[in-house]
């Protein structure tokens, strides 16, 4: 090669700084295409954002992604180019040609960072990007999450719900100052382990982090958006590195010892199925992955690592993501006092009519028009995920915004951002005003627009 033939004619000096030289020069080279040639160097953005991935990944690294792309939106318009191959759309007409349900695009390489092959052959249904295989596979489990099935599991929603309560009494009797985040997120993880195993997991009634889940989710989070958003070849050094931090070892045996409470909860079922009748063990949600696994698991190729992987899942995503919804939903309540105080008058209304039970069922909750607005204006201001969902362009590009946009480029929407958009919301948009859903066909209109669960083919499978 042209650079080995260099180096044996030169000094060693001479020969690193010709090197340093030529790898400048492409540097500069690749600046200048990216700015000036690259099929997306018309869409604006911030100039580092343009020529390398690293203002992504400083963004998600201070973790205000979603107040940045806010703020980009208002200076550059509905489309902004976040990196060098991506683009940022706030167009809210976008969504359906994003994330449609007939002929789907296609996932990025994003996703399967966030998938774990140690537990299944198969990706589960968030990291997988194949969608013919997504399709397969969720079809398997679908109607375990639907909502007439969780609902008759709602009794275990209640038991956590009854000691959560009891806990609140004891904390208001003694006056004493409650984290009321913590004790929703302690809260959470108890409902799962409820409605998958049948069995709290003691956060509650033991005031703690139970094993550190909690903290090592949040690290993992943390580390694994980042490498998520990394240029792929850099993936594996950025992993690599990420061991020599202590908060990310810890991170990373927290994660084990959730996939390893997955596999006993699992394994400990099956042994008890052995002995005992199906009827006569718990009747839980794993006991309903378990029954589709022996009654046609060879079929449709189901075995015990994909039950294992659905209640690994189920504790990774689905803990950490309701937490937040709860979270937003009370913060709010208790910054806007007049909101708050309005909604415990309809609460009291429907209890003096005899129309709330204790704990309230999800069917009376339902018949509160002003406390499910709050839950949906909360839901908007503040999405669970808050990262744009990025898409590959299908074949023969797309346009979006009046601006072609070549195949194989990544786009996406993010909830944290369309959900502000004046258009669709209003012009207060950016406050907290839960009336804005008490109109009906303003609120069927609002509702096309609320991807807090993604959309299409890839809509949560837990929203439920």
């Amino acid at each position: 090669m042209l650079v080995n033939a260099i180096i044996e004619v030169l000094s060693p000096g001479v020969a690193v700084l010709s090197l340093l030289m030529i790898l400048l020069a492409m540097e500069v080279i690749w600046i200048i295409y990216a700015r000036k040639f690259h099929p997306l160097a018309g869409i604006p953005g911030p100039w580092l954002a343009s020529v390398s991935r690293l203002w992504v990944i400083l963004k998600l690294h201070g973790g205000d992604m979603d107040i940045q792309q806010r703020q980009l939106h208002k200076t550059y318009g509905y489309l902004v180019r976040i990196a060098p191959n991506e683009i940022a759309c706030s167009d809210p007409e976008a969504i359906q040609k994003l994330y449609r349900a007939q002929n789907p695009l296609t996932k990025t390489d994003f996703y399967p960072v966030w998938g774990s092959r140690v537990i299944s052959k198969y990706p589960d249904n968030f990291s997988g990007v194949d969608e013919r295989l997504h399709s397969q596979r969720r079809r398997i489990v679908n109607h375990v999450y639907s909502l007439s099935n969780v609902l008759q599991s709602e009794a275990r929603i209640d038991r956590c719900t009854l000691i959560l309560v009891d806990m609140f009494t004891r904390i208001a009797q003694n006056t004493d100052i409650c984290d009321l985040g913590t004790w929703l997120q302690w809260y959470t993880f108890d409902v799962i382990g409820e409605l998958f195993f049948g069995r709290m997991f003691g956060f509650l009634e033991k005031e703690e982090d139970h094993q550190m889940w909690i903290a090592s989710l949040d690290d993992l989070m943390r580390g694994f958006c980042i490498v998520a958003v990394a240029p792929t070849y850099m993936r594996a050094i950025i992993f690599m590195s990420s061991l020599f931090d202590q908060t990310m070892r810890r991170a990373l045996r927290g994660a084990a010892t959730i996939v390893s409470a997955a596999r006993k909860a699992v394994n400990d079922r099956e042994a008890d199925l052995s002995v005992n009748d199906e009827g006569k063990v718990q009747q839980d949600l794993l006991q309903q992955l378990l029954h589709i696994h022996h009654e046609k698991g060879e079929r449709v190729d189901f075995g015990i690592h994909e039950v294992q992987q659905e209640s690994y899942v189920a504790l990774l995503a689905g803990s950490d993501t309701t937490a937040i919804a709860f979270r937003s939903v009370f913060y709010y309540l208790m910054k806007h006092r007049d909101v708050c105080r309005r909604l415990q008058a309809e609460i009291d209304s429907a209890a003096a009519w005899g129309n709330l039970s204790y704990p309230v069922q999800y069917a009376e909750a339902i018949k509160l028009p002003f406390l499910c607005a709050c839950i949906k204006e909360a839901l908007r201001v503040h999405p669970s995920v808050a990262l744009t969902m990025p898409r590959l362009t299908p074949p023969g590009g797309m346009e979006l915004n009046g601006k072609y946009i070549p195949e194989g480029y990544r786009v996406g929407v993010n909830a944290a951002v369309v959900h502000f958009d004046r258009r669709i919301f209003g012009p207060d948009a950016d406050e907290y005003r839960p009336s804005r859903w008490l109109e009906p066909s303003a609120a069927a209109r609002m509702e096309k627009y609320m991807i807090h669960f993604g959309g299409g083919t890839r809509t949560c499978i837990g929203k439920s």
